[in-house]
């Protein structure tokens, strides 16, 4: 009977360590992905900020880049639409 528990027991134990091993493994690829997921998002940001640099360039003899950020945009193609709106 005692042979028994032991082997329960034992088993338990390396189960455990299994899990515990598995977990620290999963954990350090999840901080991976998030940091990559940051880091993507960053360069999208970046992208779609030259990608908006190229589509409105400045006036050169407005005065280069300052004349840039003072200039109005254009508005944007989509509004918000509030959800009542789409219930009827």
């Amino acid at each position: 009977m005692l042979t028994f528990t032991l082997i329960v027991a034992s088993a338990g134990l390396l189960a455990a360590v299994t899990a515990l091993l598995q977990l620290k493994r999963v954990r350090a690829r999840a901080e991976r992905l998030a940091e990559s997921y940051w880091e993507l998002r960053y360069e999208v940001t970046q992208v779609k900020i030259r990608l908006d640099r190229l589509e409105h360039p400045a006036n050169p003899d407005e005065g280069g880049p300052d004349a840039e950020a003072a200039a109005p945009r254009p508005a944007s193609p989509t509004s918000f639409v509030p959800l009542s709106s789409l219930k009827k």
